[in-house]
């Protein structure tokens, strides 16, 4: 459990302790009520509490009576006036059916009585609830009431929600009901950040462009979208909208995606995104990163001595895209890329240390062991390690072991990972055998491994067995 839910889960216990001892109204103790993790958290905690319910002086409140462990006193909460609307939600989905069917009555009669206040408040809980063996009744309540409510505020209010799954749930249902045009269909597609939800309203898009052509309203409005699917379906609609010269200005775009779909539209209106894409990069006004990596994705390894020339550029977003280019075009030079572990871009350190990780033309040892070492910048440091720790062995394990002891917390918390990937009881440590130097650097390691463990890997190389009188150090 990490530390964000470990202290969350405190922060829920607590609750449940203090409404038990007779504290305040659970939405005071909640300041996150509308997450609905808190509510059924809340409803577990208060269920298995260790203290139990014997002398709680709120037992039969009935906010906290929906959340006894007898059944029969969960059931008879359900009969008072006014319970909780979430912990009803909750008790829907119940393990005793006695509770479920008490507590499905109210939930329907609350919604009848008032739609829009419960739907805006119950869906994310109810979302949530449908993934339990008996949460199904009410999501299926739900999502008829609001397909009955095409078109009305309130599930037009759901599309505003903050919560992920109630904007998908109202997307669909939305597009289910095909009340939306083209246009307003793009609109939400570029205006939604959640990728799922962007892509439900432009594959509706499309499919309505497709039925009824598309307009340059549109249109622009998904080629200014914030997803790479939608701006890729805007790019698409351009053939359609007779608008297919602007494709080439998306061969530069930020997601490869899109620059994937502008190629096909390029060449769907017997374009070149060859030319069109090194005119970019040789344009000092037009070339960016984006457009770098657009011509290596259209390159072959004659334009190699182009992507160089790009290593120098004042940009180092564009140097680093420089460096991934040449990876892809298979021309990976040690002699030539070794200096740019200096650069004072990381993103450019750490281009490098990719494209030279997995070919066998790579810088000395004895350089790298040299940048890993203090004094060097920290993004320096990193690419150099990952370098190490690519060719493996001795080298590698020396300068992992000493950065066990280092100043950069990430160096620490990487190399300790790595060395613990050594260990598997199922096959030998990937080190030299019978090597001395490996056992003395495993011997550093005990924080990591533990005596039994540097034991075990000892044997698996061929080393002697530690003197039981030393510690290690």
């Amino acid at each position: 459990m990490s530390g964000v839910k470990r202290q969350e889960a405190e922060r829920v216990r607590a609750a449940a302790e203090s409404l038990l001892r007779g504290g305040a109204d659970p939405v005071e103790l909640l300041p996150d009520a509308a997450e609905p993790h808190d509510w059924t958290a809340l409803d577990q905690a208060l269920r298995s509490s260790p203290h139990g319910w014997r002398g709680a002086t709120a037992a039969y409140r009935t906010d906290l009576a929906l959340c006894h462990p007898d059944g029969r006193i969960r059931e008879r909460a359900l009969y008072a006036p006014h319970p909780r609307p979430e912990f009803v939600a909750i008790r829907c989905a119940d393990w005793v059916p006695e509770v479920r069917r008490r507590a499905r009555h109210v939930l329907a009669g609350a919604l009848a009585a008032d739609p829009p206040s419960v739907l805006l408040r119950l869906t994310p809980l109810v979302l949530r609830l449908g993934r339990r063996e008996q949460g199904g009744w009410a999501l299926e309540l739900f999502e008829t009431e609001l397909r009955s409510r095409a078109g009305s505020p309130a599930l037009a209010a759901l599309h505003g929600s903050p919560d992920l799954p109630v904007r998908r749930l109202a997307a669909r249902l939305a597009v289910e009901a095909g009340g939306a045009d083209v246009r307003e269909l793009a609109r939400r597609a570029a205006s939604e950040h959640d990728p799922g939800t962007s892509r439900t309203w432009a594959d509706a898009a499309l499919a309505r462009a497709a039925a009824g052509g598309p307009d340059d309203e549109s249109v622009d409005a998904l080629l200014g979208g914030h997803s790479p699917m939608v701006r890729s379906a805007g790019v698409v609609l351009l053939l359609r909208a007779g608008r297919g010269a602007e494709a080439g200005r998306f061969l530069s775009d930020r997601s490869g995606l899109v620059r994937a779909c502008a190629r096909w539209a390029v060449r769907q209106g017997s374009g070149d995104p060859y030319a069109l894409t090194r005119a970019q990069v040789t344009d000092p006004g037009l070339v960016t990163a984006a457009a770098v990596t657009g011509f290596a994705e259209c390159a072959g390894r004659g334009d190699a001595p182009l992507l160089r020339t790009l290593l120098d550029h004042p940009a180092g977003a564009v140097r680093a895209a420089a460096v991934a280019g040449l990876g892809l075009l298979d021309t990976h030079d040690a002699a030539l890329l070794e200096p740019l572990l200096d650069d004072p871009s990381p993103a450019v350190a750490r281009a490098v240390s990719l494209s030279l990780r997995g070919c066998a033309d790579r810088p000395p040892v004895d350089r790298l062991v040299e940048r890993v070492g203090p004094g060097w910048p920290p993004h320096t440091r990193r690419a150099a390690y990952r370098l190490l720790r690519a060719r493996g062995g001795t080298p590698w394990l020396a300068a992992a072991v000493d950065l066990l002891a280092d100043g950069d917390a990430q160096l620490r918390r990487t190399a300790a990972q790595h060395l613990q990937s050594l260990w598997s009881p199922s096959r030998p440590p990937d080190l030299p055998s019978g090597d001395p130097e490996v056992g003395a650097l495993l011997d550093r390691c005990t924080e990591v491994f533990g005596d039994y463990v540097i034991g075990r890997m000892r044997r698996h190389l061929g080393l002697p067995q530690r003197d039981s009188t030393t510690n290690g150090h």
